[in-house]
C-alpha cells in the first residue's frame, strides 16, 4: 500500500513483564489482517518473540519492530521487554515513536515498571495511552484498576471505552456511545473525557457549550493537541485472549492518535567543538533526510542489521547515505519493512517510517543517517539508558578462543544500550557489565548459543576510582645518559580537583616556549599513563584539571619520551600532595516488595551501608523503597531479597554518584597497591 507520512502510526507497547505486550500485538497483527492467526507464547510461534533466547525463556528480551496496514493507516508497532534489566532496548524504541502505550495488567494492576515507563515517557515528551489489557480474567475489580490509574497518574486519564459483560466486550464513551458498561455509566464517562478534551481549544469549548456536544468531525485534532501537551491520556480497556476491545483499539489509534507530523517534534543535537545547538526534526519529504538508528542487531545469515527512524525527507534503495559525520558515503543496498523476523523489500522510506537496512556495517546503536555529509557530530536528543551496574569478570574457557570471545562479546555490547565492557588492566580483567543478574546471564547464554564459545566468569573488581581533594604543585626533571645521546625533560604541573563528575582537563599554560609546543602532547601522555592506572590505588583517576605551567627542554637530549616520563613523575608526585582518595561507586536502589517485609528490607539495606531515602505505599499491598548503598555491598543482594520476601521482591540498581570510600577501605586498597616500575 502507497501511504504518506500522514498515513503513519508509530506506536512502542510499554509495560510490565507479563501485562501482555507480546500478545496484545499479536492480536492487533490478527484483526488487522497481518497474519493469518494469532501466535502463541506457549507454541513459541510469536512474531515479536522470534528470537531463539526469547522462545526458549518465553519471555521478550529484545525490542522488535512489527509493519502492517490497518485500512488506509501504516502502523508502525515495536514490542517491548518489560522486565527491568531489558531497559536499554524499551528506552530506544521509545526514541522511534510519537505514541507510548503503556500496558497495564488488569489482574496486578499498577506495578513497579509501569510507574517506571510512565514517568520515561513523561520525560521524553511522548503522546500517552493506556491499555488496560486481561480485562476478560475471572475476579477482577476493573472500576479499581481505572480509580487507580487516575489516583496514580492523574486525572487527564479518561477511558475512551468501558468493559461490559464481566469484560468480554467493550463499548465505547467518545464517538458511539451505547451499551451498558460494567462500571461508571456512559453520560458520565462521555462527559469527563469531552469537558477534558475542549479545555485545550477555546472555539471547540464555545461550540460544545452551546450545543451540548462534540461534533465528531473536529474532536481528532484537538484530541491529539491535548495528547502533546499531557493533558489527556486517553485509557483503553482491551483483551488480547479474546479479541475484545482490539477492533477498538485499532479504530481510535487510525483516529485519535498522532501521525509522525502531529506529535511533539524530536530534537537534534548538533555539536560544532565545545557549542551545542538544538534543531527540531520535520516530518516534511522535501527536509534534508534525517534517521536514527534506534536498534542494533547481528543476524547470523543477513549480517548486520540496522533499525531506523526516519525523521526528515526520504531513504531511497541504492542512495547514498552518510553515517554521523563520516566524509564517505555508504550506499543503500537492502532497505525492508520488518514484522518481526519476516523481511519485505521496500525502495522508499518516507518521513517518519521505521524500515531495517542491512549490511551497513558502518551503523551503529544510535547512529544518526544522513542523506548528505556533515562536518559536525550529530546526536538525537533521547532520554539517557541507565548506566549499567552489575558486572562479571569474564575469561575464555578454551585457551585459543580470546578472539572469538571479544568479537562475540563486541557484538552483544553493540545490540545492546544497557550492556558495557571494560578492560581492568590492573587486574588484568574483561569486565561486562549489564543492568542485573538475569540481564548478564541472558548474555552468557547468548555467547553460548548463538556464538559457540564458552567462558569462565567471577566476580569482578569494584570499580573504584582516585580523585585529589586540595590544589598541589609537582615536579619531575627526567635526565638520563646512555653513552649517546640522552634524555631531558623538566615539568612543572599544578593539579585541581573538580566538581564530581567532570572527568578530566588538561591545561597548557606553559609561556615563552620553555617546553617546546611538539612537546605538550608527551607531557599529557605521560599524565594520562597515571590518569588510566591510578597513582595510589591502581584505579582510574577522575576530576582532575592538570594545568602545565613551566619546565625547561634541551636542544639536543630533549625529545618525546623524556616528556612522556617527566609528566609522568611530576603528575605523581602532584598527586601525592593533594591529598589524594579513593572514591566508590553507590548505586541508586529501587525495592519493591511486600510491605510485612519492610522492616527486614530496611534492615537489610542498613547493613550494606545503605541509606533509604523514602518509602511508598503501591497497590496490591506492596510498598516501594528507595535508597542509595555502595555497589560493593550489593553483589548478592538479590538471593537475600528473595529469602526475605519468599521470591515475592524485585529490585532495580542504577547508577548514582561516587563518594568517598570509608577510611579502612581506602587502606586496604592502598596497602595493596604496586606502583609500576618507573623505568
Amino acid at each position: 500500500m502507497p501511504y504518506t507520512t500522514d498515513d503513519i502510526r508509530n506506536l512502542a507497547l510499554l509495560g510490565q513483564a507479563s501485562a501482555g505486550k507480546t500478545l496484545l500485538s499479536e492480536a492487533l497483527l490478527h484483526t488487522a489482517g497481518a497474519i493469518p492467526t494469532a501466535g502463541e507464547i506457549a507454541r513459541k510461534n510469536t512474531v515479536s518473540d522470534y528470537d531463539a533466547l526469547e522462545k526458549d525463556h518465553q519471555r521478550s528480551l529484545v525490542s522488535s519492530v512489527m509493519s502492517f496496514d490497518y485500512q488506509d493507516t501504516h502502523v508502525n508497532l515495536i514490542d517491548t521487554p518489560g522486565y527491568s534489566d531489558f531497559m536499554g532496548p524499551a528506552l530506544s524504541a521509545m526514541s522511534a515513536v510519537e505514541t507510548a502505550v503503556v500496558v497495564i495488567n488488569a489482574q496486578n494492576g499498577i506495578e513497579t515498571m509501569t510507574r517506571r515507563f510512565m514517568e520515561l515517557a513523561k520525560e521524553s515528551n511522548l503522546c500517552t495511552a493506556i491499555v488496560v489489557n486481561k480485562i476478560d480474567l475471572p475476579d477482577l475489580d476493573l472500576e479499581v484498576i481505572y480509580s487507580s490509574i487516575q489516583e496514580e497518574f492523574g486525572s487527564e486519564c479518561l477511558a475512551v471505552n468501558l468493559p461490559s459483560d464481566g469484560g468480554s466486550s467493550v463499548v465505547g464513551c467518545l464517538f458511539k456511545c451505547d451499551g451498558s458498561p460494567d462500571f461508571l455509566s456512559i453520560d458520565d464517562a462521555h462527559t469527563a473525557i469531552a469537558d477534558q478534551i475542549v479545555e485545550v481549544d477555546e472555539e471547540l469549548m464555545e461550540q460544545y457549550l452551546e450545543d451540548g456536544k462534540l461534533p465528531d468531525e473536529s474532536v481528532a485534532p484537538v484530541f491529539k493537541q491535548a495528547m502533546r501537551e499531557g493533558h489527556l491520556i486517553p485509557v483503553f480497556f482491551a483483551s488480547a485472549q479474546t479479541g475484545a476491545g482490539i477492533e477498538d483499539l485499532l479504530v481510535l489509534a487510525q483516529k485519535l492518535l498522532p501521525n509522525p507530523n502531529e506529535g511533539n517534534a524530536a530534537e537534534l543535537v548538533i555539536w560544532d567543538g565545545d557549542s551545542e545547538t538544538t534543531k527540531e526534526l520535520k516530518s516534511d519529504a522535501g527536509e534534508e533526510t534525517i534517521a536514527h538508528a534506534f536498534k542494533v542487531a547481528f543476524d547470523p545469515f543477513v549480517g548486520k542489521i540496522g533499525s531506523l527512524r526516519v525523521f526528515q525527507g526520504t531513504l531511497n534503495k541504492d542512495s547514498p547515505i552518510y553515517i554521523g559525520d563520516a566524509r564517505k558515503a555508504v550506499r543503500i543496498s537492502n532497505m525492508f519493512s520488518m514484522l518481526g523476523k519476516q523481511h519485505t523489500d521496500v525502495t522508499e522510506a518516507v518521513a517518519g517510517d521505521i524500515v531495517g537496512l542491512a549490511k551497513v556495517d558502518e551503523i551503529e546503536h544510535g547512529s544518526i543517517v544522513l542523506g548528505s555529509s556533515s562536518d559536525s557530530r550529530l546526536d538525537l536528543r533521547a532520554t539517557n539508558p541507565p548506566t549499567p551496574m552489575v558486572g562479571l569478570a569474564i575469561a575464555p574457557a578454551n585457551r585459543g578462543d580470546e578472539q572469538k570471545v571479544a568479537e562475540a562479546l563486541q557484538k552483544i555490547a553493540a545490540e545492546d544500550p544497557c550492556i558495557s565492557l571494560e578492560r581492568n588492566p590492573a587486574a588484568n580483567e574483561t569486565v561486562l557489565r549489564g543492568l542485573g543478574d538475569l540481564h548478564l546471564r541472558i548474555a552468557l547464554e547468548r555467547l553460548d548459543t548463538i556464538y559457540g564459545v564458552s567462558v569462565t566468569t567471577s566476580v569482578p573488581t569494584i570499580p573504584y576510582k582516585e580523585t585529589v581533594t586540595k590544589v598541589s604543585e609537582g615536579h619531575c626533571r627526567h635526565k638520563k645518559q646512555t653513552g649517546g645521546a640522552g634524555q631531558f625533560g623538566e615539568v612543572f604541573l599544578r593539579v585541581e580537583p573538580m566538581p564530581r563528575g567532570k572527568g578530566f582537563e588538561f591545561v597548557d599554560n606553559v609561556v615563552g616556549g620553555v617546553i617546546p609546543s611538539q612537546f605538550i602532547p608527551a607531557v599529557e601522555k605521560g599524565v594520562k599513563q597515571v590518569l588510566d592506572n591510578g597513582a595510589i590505588a591502581g584505579f582510574p583517576l577522575q576530576d582532575i584539571r592538570v594545568i602545565v605551567h613551566d619546565g625547561k627542554y634541551h636542544s639536543v637530549d630533549s625529545k618525546e619520551v623524556a616528556f612522556v616520563t617527566a609528566g609522568k613523575k611530576a603528575f605523581i608526585d602532584a598527586v601525592s600532595k593533594a591529598s589524594p582518595i579513593v572514591l566508590e561507586p553507590i548505586a541508586d536502589v529501587s525495592v519493591t516488595a511486600p510491605s510485612s517485609n519492610m522492616g527486614d528490607i530496611a534492615g537489610e539495606l542498613s547493613s550494606r551501608r545503605g541509606r533509604i531515602k523514602d518509602t511508598d505505599s503501591m497497590a496490591n499491598g506492596a510498598i516501594r523503597i528507595t535508597g542509595s548503598a555502595p555497589l560493593a555491598e550489593m553483589s548478592d543482594f538479590q538471593s537475600r531479597l528473595n529469602a526475605i520476601t519468599g521470591g515475592e521482591g524485585a529490585f532495580i540498581l542504577e547508577f548514582g554518584t561516587y563518594e568517598p570510600a570509608p577510611m579502612e577501605i581506602q587502606k586496604r586498597l592502598q596497602a595493596q597497591f604496586i606502583q609500576p616500575d618507573e623505568d
